[in-house]
């Protein structure tokens, strides 16, 4: 699965349109978004910058999640995808900034299911916030893939939006 240069030119036009910015903060992506946004033209006008914090202890010290919810989740929650989207945002001092954790391949600690919960942050408000889930014979970096290119998707759908409203 590749990205569409389509959706990511649309992506660039957009944030470009309204004089927004983007931040990202990763986990089981591993970086793919910051890479996605970095090949859209004239990224450095929008793209501010992102974080992987793969594992707990990162994205507790980093992003300010809670310890004991990263702990009792393993670091694996809607509510932690959305303080990962806050705490991105705010560091950046973006408009906006997308968010994800989850698993790419079926572990012990996701009952051995493949999923993921991202979190996209509007403004100091999380305007959309969903779990993405995967058939168990996903390979990894199809995961990988198809969570990064769905969640752009998504991105798009909300520039759309902001768009329509100005």
């Amino acid at each position: 699965m590749e990205l569409q240069q389509t959706l990511l030119d649309y992506i660039s036009e957009s944030l470009l349109t309204i004089n927004e910015t983007v931040s990202v903060a990763e986990s089981v992506t591993s970086g793919f978004l910051q890479f996605s946004f970095s090949q859209m033209q004239n990224a450095s006008l929008f793209y501010k910058g992102g974080v992987t914090a793969y594992n707990t202890e990162e994205k507790v010290k980093i992003l300010d999640v809670d310890r004991k919810e990263a702990e009792e989740s393993d670091g694996v929650s809607q509510q932690i995808a959305n303080t990962m989207a806050l705490s991105v945002a705010k560091l950046f001092s973006t408009h906006w900034s997308i968010a994800i954790t989850g698993y790419a391949a079926p572990t012990r600690q996701s009952d051995y299911n493949i999923f993921a919960f991202f979190s996209i942050h509007y403004k100091n408000e999380i305007v959309l916030s969903k779990k993405i889930e995967l058939p168990q014979k996903t390979s990894a970096m199809n995961a990988q893939l198809y969570y990064a290119e769905f969640i752009l998707g998504c991105f798009k759908s909300e520039l759309n939006q902001q768009l329509i409203l100005k």
